[in-house]
């Protein structure tokens, strides 16, 4: 099969100014609720781009792990690439596509770190393996080899043996403050639903975008 002939006609859903909540948060997250029930594997995986000092743009998978009013949260480590990046220049885009459901939604804004308490509370909720990974990966540096980050893991399980290991400064949330959030339905013969929402002067607006 060649790529240019894979093509898949999306039939499940349609999408109208009409049907969608006035506040794109109330409206994600009915969303979200459908996603839960599809069965979904990662369902709270979402593409991350950023942008480089170069000004090219940068993107990877992430892993969602809150939203409310105040924007959307994921976790990493500060040092990282995308950490930088974000110092750098703060603002940010996420992806979602849920292809079960033949929808995507797309969020634009400004990223700033949440609170220590939020990370802290985040951080000391997450299984021992991943409070570890959090301490031995060097996070986008160049390494050896895979057995530095076994023998960090190592030593560091063996250093907190008897206590809780504590969250690492280099480590913590993320939120991306949303200034606009677009849903798209997949329709028919190309022809797919997108209702914008853009917040603009303390009010969000909603706006059918050609697809």
């Amino acid at each position: 099969m060649s790529i240019s002939s894979i093509r898949k006609d999306y039939q499940l859903h349609s999408l109208s100014e009409s049907d969608v909540h006035a506040n794109p948060v109330v409206q994600f997250s009915q969303w979200w609720d459908e996603a839960l029930k599809s069965d979904i594997v990662e369902v709270n995986a979402m593409t991350l781009s950023t942008i480089t000092a170069a000004g090219r743009p940068s993107a990877r998978i992430v892993l969602l792990k809150g939203f409310d009013e105040k924007g959307f949260v994921f976790y990493t480590n500060y040092e990282s690439d995308k950490g930088q990046q974000l110092d750098a220049n703060p603002y940010a885009s996420l992806v979602f596509f849920w292809k079960e459901l033949e929808r995507q939604v797309r969020i634009e804004g400004k990223c700033e770190r949440v609170s220590l308490e939020e990370s802290d509370e985040y951080y000391n909720s997450r299984p021992l393996g991943s409070k570890l990974g959090a301490w031995a990966s060097p996070q986008s540096r160049v390494i050896e080899g895979r057995e530095i980050l076994d023998k960090n893991a190592a030593a560091l399980l063996e250093q907190y043996a008897s206590g809780e290991i504590p969250r690492p400064s280099h480590w913590g949330g993320y939120r991306v403050v949303t200034e606009t959030i677009e849903f798209w339905q997949g329709r028919s013969n190309r022809l797919h639903d997108r209702i914008k929402y853009s917040h603009q002067d303390g009010a969000w607006t909603i706006e059918r975008l050609a697809p």
